[in-house]
C-alpha cells in the first residue's frame, strides 16, 4: 500500500548516465521501471547533462533497450545551452565547439555557424563563442584552438560541468576535464548551462506541468543531480548505480531526500512495496 509521502509524487526528472544505463549496458530492470510509472501514472522527463546525442537520437538509443520515450520528453544540456545562447546572440553567430553530433545540431538548429578547427586557428576576426562538451573524440588540437580563441576574447561556454560519465568500464573523463584543461590553459573560467544551474530543471518542469510539491529529481550525482534540485526546491532522490557511491556520501555536504540502490528499488517504493526507504534527510 503507497503511503501518504508516495502518494504525493506525480512526476519524476531522471537523469540518463548513471541511472537507465552505463555506457551502452542498460539498468537491469528498465523496461519494468517505465511500465512501473506508467501504470502509476507518474509523468516523467529525461533531463541529462551529457550533450552528445540529440533528443531524437537518445530515443532511438531507448528503443534499442525496449524503452519508448518520445524525444520531446527528453531535455539535453546541448539543447539548452543552444537555447540559452540564442537568447543573446544574433542568427549566424560563429561557434567554434568541441563536442559531438548532439551539441553540433543544437547549434546548427539554433541558426548558429559553426567553424573548424582551420577557421579557428587562421581567423584573425572576431569568434564570439567557444562551446565546450563531453566529446569522446576530442584532440589537443580541438583544445589548442578552443584555447587561442579563448585567448583572444572568445566567450566561453561549458554543456555542463561533469568531470566524469558512469561506463561499463567504471567512470572515465567527461565534459568537465575538458573545461578544466582549457580554463587551466587560459585561466578563464567557463560559464556554465547543464546541472547544477537552473535551465535544465526549469524546462523539464515546464515539459511536466509540475510543480515542486510533486516533482523529484532522480540522479546519481550529488553535485549536479541533487545539489542543483534541492537549489532549483525540488526534493532529489539519489540512486547509488552511477557516479556516487556510500562512501561519498559520508563526507558530503549535500544530502539527498531519498536514496535508492536503483530504479528498480525506486519502482519497489513507489509501488509502496518497499516499507523501509532508505533514505538521508536533510538536517
Amino acid at each position: 500500500m503507497k503511503n501518504e509521502e508516495t502518494k504525493q509524487i506525480r512526476n519524476l526528472i531522471l537523469d540518463m548516465d548513471g541511472v537507465l544505463w552505463r555506457g551502452d549496458t542498460p539498468m537491469p530492470g528498465l523496461a519494468a521501471f517505465f511500465d512501473t510509472l506508467r501504470e502509476l501514472g507518474i509523468g516523467f522527463v529525461l533531463a541529462t547533462n551529457n550533450a552528445t546525442k540529440t533528443a531524437v537520437q537518445y530515443s532511438a538509443k531507448l528503443a534499442g533497450f525496449g524503452v519508448e520515450i518520445p524525444p520531446g520528453q527528453i531535455v539535453t544540456s546541448a539543447e539548452a545551452t543552444a537555447a540559452f545562447l540564442q537568447t543573446q546572440y544574433p542568427p549566424k553567430t560563429a561557434v567554434y565547439a568541441v563536442g559531438e553530433q548532439g551539441l553540433h545540431d543544437a547549434l546548427t538548429t539554433h541558426q548558429f555557424h559553426l567553424i573548424n578547427y582551420k577557421e579557428a586557428m587562421h581567423e584573425n576576426g572576431d569568434i564570439p563563442l567557444v562551446v565546450v562538451g563531453f566529446n569522446r573524440h576530442v584532440t589537443y588540437k580541438d583544445l589548442a584552438a578552443a584555447a587561442r580563441l579563448i585567448h583572444r576574447g572568445a566567450r566561453f561556454i561549458g554543456t555542463n560541468p561533469d568531470v566524469s560519465f558512469p561506463s561499463e568500464y567504471g567512470p572515465l573523463p567527461g565534459a568537465g576535464a575538458s573545461l578544466a584543461f582549457l580554463q587551466a590553459a587560459t585561466g578563464i573560467e567557463p560559464l556554465i548551462i547543464g546541472k547544477p544551474g537552473p535551465i535544465l530543471f526549469q524546462e523539464a518542469m515546464h515539459r511536466l506541468n509540475g510543480t515542486t510539491a510533486n516533482t523529484i529529481m532522480v540522479g546519481d550525482r550529488l553535485n549536479t543531480d541533487i545539489a542543483g534540485a534541492q537549489k532549483a526546491g525540488l526534493k532529489a532522490a539519489l540512486v547509488l548505480s552511477g557516479i556516487t557511491r556510500p562512501e561519498h556520501l559520508a563526507t558530503s555536504t549535500i544530502k539527498p531526500d531519498f536514496i535508492f540502490a536503483d530504479i528498480t528499488d525506486l519502482a519497489n517504493y513507489l509501488q509502496g512495496e518497499k516499507t523501509a526507504v532508505s533514505t538521508h534527510k536533510k538536517s
